[in-house]
């Protein structure tokens, strides 16, 4: 369960940015109406999902980005070597490319709370640190500074009896390496639990399931556990399929799909599709891949992902959850997390309709806004003081308010001497040849 993650010198991000989904202390009635959307763990409240609004290049995209390159660096750090450079970019203005990105977070996970963070260049780690809360007091697991020596007695610092023989670990972890990936491979248990975090609970992104890589009966299991409940979703959007089949088919697959060799023994393997049959039609079946629209598909393909997440209490992260999605369809989505008991849910989205205080907390609605030096910066609703909840949120989004709002000058007269332009090129004398640079002499 995630309590705080920040970001600092990745992509757009210049200075630190935190998400924080500690729950601020709102005592109003419309938060108070909303008790499905906060968990209480471990004497905190924390929430369960946080939106993020904003205009185009803003750097809600970035967020993300970074977020995933974080947790992929430390799923995968323990197989790089020499020559590798990480794939994040700092910072590119005021002297921030030859600065360091830091990467935080603070999260619960089997009732103890850690903090993990690291900085990095691109070429090499220079920080690393871990602290637990065992007895509910801190305790730091270990601190690594490369600038701090240069023997790894030096470089790192252990408490006691946490981690057996980290200094082997240590050995054994170069620049290009996160201790803490190193000492799950190397098989000590207390990092283990973390790196199975991050694989097993910490979700970046969706992409559709691949249900021949998951399995006939995982993927029939799942379908059957869940079959109800994507029928009534599906209904939100008036669609009028009334029932889905899963199909088990043997198909004979070459275990070579070279040409030259078209007489290349097969395998048989069993293949899952979907079939879906109309109110109109009950008889008639539809492929659902094939036939069916694409936020049908999307839809029924997220749900089969998200019901995983959010059952077995895990924390999903998503930019433009909503593309393909009616508005309804992205609120059911949303209200699943805040009807599950402990999943998380960030995501990024341009519908406005969701900045709606009946649906969610003013903490839980996360500004992100363009500085005028072009790097990001984050703010909740909860920021801004002056508002009540009895306003209309969106409307004072839509109206600029908050910031973090495209300026686009739609104006008549704007569109109108811009569209005169290309007129007045497109209507060149005929003596006078075309201007190969201006589209409009090609219309």
């Amino acid at each position: 369960m995630i309590l705080e993650i920040q970001l600092e010198n990745f992509f757009s991000i210049k200075d630190a940015v935190i998400l924080d989904f500690r729950a601020a202390k709102i005592r109003t009635a419309g938060a108070q109406a909303l008790p499905a959307n906060v968990i209480a763990c471990n004497g905190k409240t924390i929430l369960k999902s946080i939106g993020l609004f904003g205009a185009n290049a803003s750097g809600k995209s970035n967020i993300f980005k970074a977020i995933n390159f974080c947790r992929r660096t430390i799923l995968n750090s323990h197989q790089y070597n020499e020559g590798m450079v990480f794939g994040f970019s700092p910072f590119k203005f005021e002297g921030c490319p030859g600065k360091p990105g830091r990467f935080s977070i603070d999260f619960i996970h089997d009732s103890i709370e850690y903090e993990y963070s690291f900085t990095l260049t691109t070429d090499e780690i220079l920080k690393e640190s871990l602290c637990y809360y065992p007895n509910g007091r801190q305790a730091k697991v270990f601190d690594r500074d490369e600038q701090r020596g240069t023997g790894k007695a030096e470089i790192y610092r252990f408490s006691n009896g946490i981690i057996p023989r980290p200094l082997d670990v240590a050995t054994n972890t170069s620049r290009k390496t996160l201790f803490l990936s190193r000492a799950s491979q190397m098989d000590r248990e207390l990092c283990k639990k973390i790196y199975r975090f991050f694989l097993q609970d910490f979700f970046v992104g969706f992409a559709p399931l691949n249900f021949a890589a998951l399995g006939a009966a995982n993927a029939k299991l799942l379908f059957s556990r869940n079959k109800d409940l994507i029928l009534h979703a599906l209904s939100i959007c008036d669609s009028d399929i009334a029932d889905i089949n899963m199909i088990q088919e043997k198909q004979m697959l070459p275990t070579s799909l070279n040409p030259q060799f078209p007489d290349f023994p097969q395998s048989e393997e069993t293949i899952v599709r979907f079939e879906t049959f109309h109110k109109t039609a009950p008889s008639i079946a539809f492929d659902l891949f094939m036939e069916e629209s694409a936020g049908t598909t999307q839809l029924f393909s997220m749900l089969f992902f998200l019901l995983d997440v959010i059952k077995n209490e895990k924390a999903f992260m998503l930019d433009e959850f909503d593309l393909s999605l009616h508005t309804k369809l992205a609120e059911f989505v949303i209200d699943l997390f805040h009807a599950g008991s402990q999943a998380q849910f960030l995501f990024a989205s341009h519908n406005t309709n969701l900045i709606d205080m009946k649906r969610f907390r003013r903490d839980q609605i996360v500004f992100v806004n363009k500085k005028g030096d072009g790097s990001t910066e984050l703010y909740s609703l909860y920021d801004h003081k002056d508002f009540r909840e009895n306003m209309d949120a969106e409307k004072g989004y839509l109206q600029g308010r908050f910031d973090a709002l495209p300026l686009v000058d739609n104006s008549f007269a704007a569109l109108k001497k811009l569209l005169g332009d290309w007129h007045e090129k497109k209507t060149c004398p005929e003596t006078f040849p075309k201007d190969e640079s201006c589209f409009s002499c090609f219309l």
